[in-house]
């Protein structure tokens, strides 16, 4: 009479608590060798065929492709020694050690099914069983084409590979039936290394693991810097928009006020000048958010800060009540504050309390950018490089001074019409000095 025995999930190792059936590679009522895969499982790290430690007929399988199932869950029986299987399945465990033939390799977690006394390959399945369920089928037509699975039926061979990077679908087994030995992976490891001449170990952990050279801590400026722009980026949705002008008549205006006497003006200050000109116009964008109140706060004074890039780092000095302030007096104040950074002497109350930022990047020689939000403020104009380019100016090809102006901003205080309107005020002033004459 033919004893049924219960396969289980075994334990594959790595701390794997379950696996997912991927693909059956034996039909209920198929003949199977000795350690021969019967089952391809996905797990979290890898796929693997697991080898039935019992020859004889496949009696019932569990689960169905796509089924995850646990270690220790049947997987399928098998009926070892007679001709045909016993009608009801018997759960032996691989250890308790059974008397149908059983291989010695050791599943993790799961033993083997032959006695201590009695751990060896036995002999092949075909003097175990003496015939399959319904016909007649010798044992060498049931194992799978040697196309399909990897003819490996142990897991420490199968391990010894993955650990060392091997592809065992590359390898020709020197066992029976063309399996593959742990002894054919060892050599193809050794060939492997002998094939591949490992750099001189100083270089090879830095290419391997990327040098460290140093450590920096973010503390100080640049830690401030990197804890505000951290919050600005997760907490505003912030949008970019911006827009070529022809700054020419701007620096000639400039020029000429220079040229009449008096306090110098800056191209800053100017800039600064058309900015608070146009937030009176579009006020939405000199507010902040207050989300636990779900308002807009919108404000009445522009406390205008501008970047400034310093041997400590970039700070962001803020000039105060700057709608209230001419060209001259905002030339100085940007010009007091500038000195202050370059020395370190910027107090607390210089670098809080800003409502909107001035972002003059074309000093470092670049067009544009895409700058981060100094938060809580709304909006930030970036200013690019004057530079001379050709231009269409009153109908014909002309050489003139174009910068390029770009706004970005908080959307949940607007949307784009209100940043597209703000950004084309600004041009136009930029573009026509005299557009400013009417607001002041």
């Amino acid at each position: 009479m033919a004893q049924v025995l219960e396969f289980k999930l075994p334990d594959l190792g790595e701390g794997l608590t379950e696996a997912e059936i991927v693909r059956w590679l034996v039909a209920v009522g198929d003949v199977v060798a000795i350690d021969q895969p019967v089952v391809e499982v996905e797990t979290a790290k890898a796929m693997v065929e697991v080898p039935c430690p019992y020859g004889g007929v496949v009696t019932a399988r569990y689960g169905e492709e796509g089924t995850e199932l646990p270690v220790g869950a049947p997987l399928l029986t098998v009926a070892v020694g007679a001709s045909e299987p016993a009608p009801e399945p018997e759960s032996a465990p691989v250890a308790d050690g059974g008397s149908g033939e059983t291989s010695g390799n050791v599943l993790v977690g799961y033993g083997t099914g032959a006695p201590a006394a009695r751990r060896r390959r036995v002999r092949p399945a075909t003097a175990v069983v003496t015939a399959p369920v319904e016909t007649p089928v010798a044992v060498a037509e049931a194992v799978p084409d040697r196309a399909g699975p990897v003819p490996v039926i142990s897991p420490l061979v199968r391990r010894l590979a993955r650990q060392n990077g091997l592809d065992l679908r590359a390898l020709d087994g020197s066992g029976r039936d063309g399996l593959i030995l742990r002894c054919d992976v060892e050599l193809a490891i050794e060939r492997m290394e002998q094939a591949v001449q490992a750099p001189p170990a100083p270089t090879t952990a830095p290419a391997a693991t990327g040098a460290v050279t140093e450590r920096v801590p973010l503390r100080g400026v640049r830690g401030a810097v990197a804890d505000k722009l951290s919050r600005s980026r997760r907490e505003i949705p912030e949008a970019t928009c911006w827009v070529d002008a022809d700054a020419t008549e701007l620096m000639a205006a400039r020029t000429a006020a220079n040229a009449a006497g008096g306090p110098k003006i800056s191209l800053i200050a100017l800039l600064a000048r058309i900015c608070t000109a146009a937030l009176a116009r579009f006020p939405e964008l000199n507010s902040t958010v207050d989300m636990e109140a779900r308002e807009i706060v919108r404000l009445r004074d522009v406390h205008l800060g501008f970047a400034a890039q310093t041997e400590r780092g970039l700070v962001v000095p803020v000039v105060r009540d700057a709608q209230d302030r001419s060209a001259e007096s905002l030339s100085a104040e940007f010009a007091r504050l500038t000195e202050a950074g370059r020395t370190g002497t910027l107090t607390p109350g210089d670098l809080t309390g800003g409502t909107f930022t001035l972002n003059n990047y074309g000093v470092f020689g670049v067009d544009g950018s895409t700058p981060i939000i100094n938060h809580p403020e709304a909006a930030m104009l970036g200013i690019g490089r004057i530079v001379a380019k050709p231009w269409v100016h009153d109908g014909e090809l002309a050489i003139r001074q174009v910068v390029q102006l770009s706004l970005t901003f908080d959307h949940r205080v607007c949307d784009g019409g209100t940043a597209g309107g703000f950004l084309r005020y600004v041009a136009d002033c930029v573009e026509q000095p005299a557009v400013l004459l009417r607001t002041l």
